[in-house]
C-alpha cells in the first residue's frame, strides 16, 4: 500500500460510509447466501437464519471497507474508481479502517450467536481471505489474483449452508465451485475493457501481463468448465428442472458469448470488439442469478 494522503473535500455523508460497503457487491453475496441456507436440509428457525444472513452481508461490507482502505491508492488512479468516499476525498483511510474492523468483529460475533462455530469460522476465513490474502497480497502480485482470490466471494452458500445444517456435503461446495470458475471469466471481461487503467495502477490483471488475446483464451477455458459444472447440481438432486433447464440454455449461451470474445478483437481498443466482451460481463451475472434464483424457486414450490 502506497503512502498516500487525500484532502477532504467535505464532511462524509451516510451514502458514503454505505459505499464504503461495496453494496452491489453485498447484494450477490448475500443471494447466495439466502439461496445456500434455504437449499440446506432442515428446518431452521427464521430469526436466526435472518441473524445468519445479516451476519454474512455485514461480513462482505466490512471485507469492503477494508478493501477500499488498503487500495486507496490504487483506486486513486483507476478512472473506474477515483470517485470512491476515500480518493475523493470524502471518507478518511483511518476511518474505513476502523468500520471495517469493527463490522468484521460484529459480523463473526453475530453468526456465532445466531449458529454454531462452523459457519463463524467460515465467516471469518473469509473476510482475511479476501481483506488479506486476497487485497493485500494476490492483488498486487500474482494475474491469478482474481481467481485464487474468488474463493472469497464463493463461500457466502457454504457458510449459510453451515449456519443451518451445521454441516457441509457435496451440495453447497459445488454451489462454491460454480461461483469460483463464473468469477474469472466475468471479472476477466471487465478487465479488458479496464486494461489502461490497470497498467496505470501497476495491478497485475491478466490483460496487463499477458495480454488480451491470452486474456480472451482464458476466459473461453474457463466458460468452458463452467457450462457443465453449471449442470451438476441436478445430477445431485439439489437443483430439479427448472434449474436444469436454466443451467443448460444459459450455459450454452454463455460459452457462445466467451467464444465470441475469443474470436473478437476486445481489450485492444477497438470499440466495436470491445463490445463483446462488455456484453459477456453483462450476460454473466444474468447468468449467476438466474441459477440460483432456480434454485430458490424450486426450494419455494417444494
Amino acid at each position: 500500500m502506497a503512502d498516500v494522503s487525500f484532502t477532504h473535500e467535505r464532511p462524509a455523508s451516510a451514502s458514503d460510509y454505505v459505499a464504503l460497503l461495496k453494496p452491489r457487491v453485498m447484494s450477490l453475496v448475500v443471494f447466495t447466501g439466502l439461496v445456500g441456507y434455504m437449499a440446506a436440509p432442515g428446518v431452521g428457525d427464521p430469526v436466526l437464519g435472518f441473524a445468519a444472513i445479516l451476519a454474512i452481508a455485514v461480513a462482505a461490507g466490512a471485507s469492503g471497507a477494508l478493501n477500499m482502505w488498503f487500495d486507496a491508492d490504487i483506486d486513486a488512479v483507476m478512472s473506474r474508481t477515483r470517485s470512491r468516499p476515500i480518493p475523493s476525498g470524502r471518507v478518511a483511510r483511518e476511518e474505513a479502517l476502523m468500520l471495517g474492523l469493527t463490522l468484521s468483529l460484529l459480523s463473526v460475533v453475530t453468526m456465532t450467536l445466531a449458529a454454531n462455530a462452523l459457519a463463524a469460522a467460515l465467516l471469518a476465513f473469509t473476510i482475511f481471505f479476501y481483506a488479506v490474502v486476497y487485497t493485500m497480497w494476490l492483488k498486487r502480485s500474482t494475474p491469478q489474483n482474481i481467481v485464487i482470490g474468488g474463493l472469497a466471494g464463493a463461500l457466502p452458500p457454504a457458510i449459510a449452508w453451515a449456519a443451518k445444517a451445521g454441516s457441509l456435503s457435496l451440495d453447497p461446495l459445488l454451489l462454491v465451485a460454480i461461483i469460483f470458475f463464473w468469477t474469472p471469466p466475468h471479472f476477466w471481461a471487465l478487465s479488458l475493457l479496464q486494461s489502461r487503467d490497470y497498467a496505470a495502477a501497476r495491478v497485475p490483471m491478466l490483460p496487463v501481463t499477458h495480454g488480451a488475446k491470452a486474456t480472451r483464451f482464458q476466459i473461453f477455458a474457463y466458460s468452458l468448465l463452467l457450462a457443465p459444472l453449471g449442470l451438476a447440481p441436478v445430477f445431485t438432486g439439489l437443483g430439479g428442472m427448472i434449474y436444469g433447464s436454466i443451467a443448460a440454455v444459459g450455459g450454452a449461451f454463455f460459452v457462445f458469448l466467451a467464444g465470441r470474445v475469443l474470436t473478437s478483437r476486445a481489450g485492444e481498443g477497438i470499440a466495436a470488439e470491445d463490445k463483446r466482451a462488455r456484453d459477456l460481463f453483462g450476460f454473466s451475472i444474468l447468468y449467476l442469478f438466474a441459477l440460483f434464483a432456480a434454485l430458490l424457486a424450486e426450494r419455494g414450490l417444494a
